[in-house]
């Protein structure tokens, strides 16, 4: 039964602050740069929220729920709390353990486990201080509007009487979840010689970053024959203690590379820490990710689904556009935000134009075929049945994108906004430069643009874009340029930053 109970003002204004987009996020951990806003008092008011959640979703009585960690240094703690707050309303709980974002998704649908829905204790890349929980059904990630609906629940004070306490059953998902990956790379190389093991007489290194991804290096590529010797950071330390986890990171990509030409590797792998993104590095040491990722997956893709149209986000580059358009498919470039693509991709699917691919700059991809899921592991494993069908050409995943047009320069900025009540002054700040760019002699705004503005610029020693959009979550104008001259993004943010200059900004 469920019923109510009285909520402080003081709760109820701190858990809605914990909302971020369609996650909770919170500084979880004491150090000397933030405050703790994310503490198991909240944790568990939200679980049980979940849980009355789905009950009031489904309409059934009895709600099964799974539930696993990144390798957070509070996520152990958090995962006991959540299992104590789910049981304690008669829930029954599956107990993952370590895991990944996508694998937690994939209890919902996945043969032995098909739960109600499922939390995955995680706040991605950022530092280890920080901690949050993801929410599936069978359907997806919860949407905003769910989220803010859950939490509403915990401000109701609504809970629930149970009789009896719910079980929990221990399960090891990500050896199930590797099981997954493995076969379908097996029956993707579909190789008889080697059906076994495809990637025999292959190095492949993987660096998860002290992250959840270790597993793939054993698990998956060892047992489908890959030498992974070189592989680093595969150990769970909630404390990054050698980079963040981060496939846009410099630092990180660096690393990776580095440990790729040491090691004479064929290819590199870095995950993120709960490895709903992924990178790739090539046997020279190159980054292949951002543009490259994605036209990495777009090739395959487009081989596999001619004519199919790619969502991504909408910083990417003029080559990529004109890469993805010359392999045959379309590109339609939208807003930033891993949902707002996958949506979008979904969208299009559901209005009769064949999308199979969803994926944003910063890694995330979400695959048709793959439930529109941002699984960093499966699009791997997705690009690794292509390197091996071309190994045994003698051939290499680079060459798959030998004609897309790199950018001689890239530039970001993000610019700090001084007002309280930030975003109608930055929406008046973008429409003032909207006029500016119209009326300008070198500049012109791109058509079918959906956020922000975006405008190519030809001037003399230019050559090349920018986009400037309000940031998702912060008090910030993110700007990106690129240019295909050397001192090309320079001129162009010269331009900008003195009109900028009669705004109240700061880190111009």
């Amino acid at each position: 039964m469920i019923t109510k109970i009285e909520v402080g003002e003081f709760i109820m204004e701190k858990i809605y602050k914990l909302q971020n987009g369609t996650d909770i996020r919170g500084v979880a951990y004491p150090n000397d740069e933030k405050e703790v806003t994310l503490t198991k008092v909240e944790v568990e008011k939200i679980a049980r929220a979940f849980h009355i959640w789905l009950k009031e979703k489904t309409g059934k009585e009895k709600i099964v729920v799974a539930v696993g960690n990144d390798s957070r240094i509070t996520g152990e703690e958090f995962r006991n709390t959540i299992i104590e707050a789910l049981t304690s309303q008669g829930c029954d709980v599956v107990n993952c353990k370590l895991s990944t974002t996508p694998s937690m998704f994939m209890t919902t649908v996945m043969d032995g486990y098909k739960c109600d829905g499922s939390i995955m204790i995680t706040a991605s890349h950022l530092p280890f201080f920080y901690n949050g929980l993801k929410f599936f059904t069978e359907n997806g990630g919860l949407e905003k509007a769910d989220i803010k609906a859950m939490l509403d629940i915990v401000c109701e004070g609504k809970t629930v009487e149970s009789a009896e306490k719910g079980s929990i059953c221990e399960r090891n998902l990500i050896d199930d979840y590797a099981e997954v990956l493995v076969d379908k790379i097996r029956k993707g190389v579909n190789s008889e010689s080697c059906y076994e093991k495809p990637f025999d007489g292959m190095k492949i290194i993987v660096d998860a970053g002290n992250g959840a991804g270790g597993f793939f290096a054993e698990k998956v590529l060892e047992k489908l024959g890959a030498d992974t010797e070189g592989s680093q950071f595969l150990e769970p330390d909630g404390m990054f203690p050698n980079h963040i986890p981060n496939p846009e990171n410099k630092e990180a990509m660096a690393s990776i590379s580095k440990a790729v030409v040491d090691n004479k590797a064929d290819l590199g792998i870095i995950f993120d820490t709960d490895v709903d993104r992924a990178a790739l590095v090539g046997k020279d040491g190159s980054f292949i990710n951002k543009n490259a990722l994605i036209a990495v997956i777009s090739e395959i893709l487009l081989e596999e689904n001619p004519n199919t149209t790619i969502v991504t986000d909408s910083i990417t580059s003029v080559g990529l556009a004109e890469f993805i358009e010359n392999h045959g498919g379309k590109h339609h470039r939208f807003k930033r935000g891993y949902k707002n693509v996958i949506n979008e991709a979904i969208r299009l699917n559901n209005e009769g134009e064949e999308c199979h691919l969803a994926i944003e700059t910063s890694g995330h991809a979400a695959i048709k075929e793959n439930y529109f899921l941002d699984d960093g592991a499966y699009l791997i494993a997705k690009i690794l049945i292509k390197a091996a069908k071309m190994a045994k050409e003698g051939k290499t995943i680079e060459s798959l994108i030998a004609d897309l047009k790199e950018a001689a320069e890239e530039k970001e900025v993000r610019i700090g906004i001084n007002k309280e009540d930030f975003r109608p002054y930055a929406e008046q700040i973008l429409s003032e430069l909207s006029v500016f760019v119209e009326e300008s002699e070198n500049w012109s705004l791109v058509p079918k643009n959906y956020e922000g503005i975006r405008a190519n610029c030809s001037g003399e020693g230019e050559d090349g874009w920018f986009l400037i959009r309000i940031s998702l979550h912060e008090p910030l104008l993110a700007l990106n340029i690129e240019s295909n001259e050397i001192g090309g993004t320079d001129k162009i943010y010269a331009t900008l930053k003195s009109f900028l200059e009669n705004y109240d900004l700061k880190g111009l």
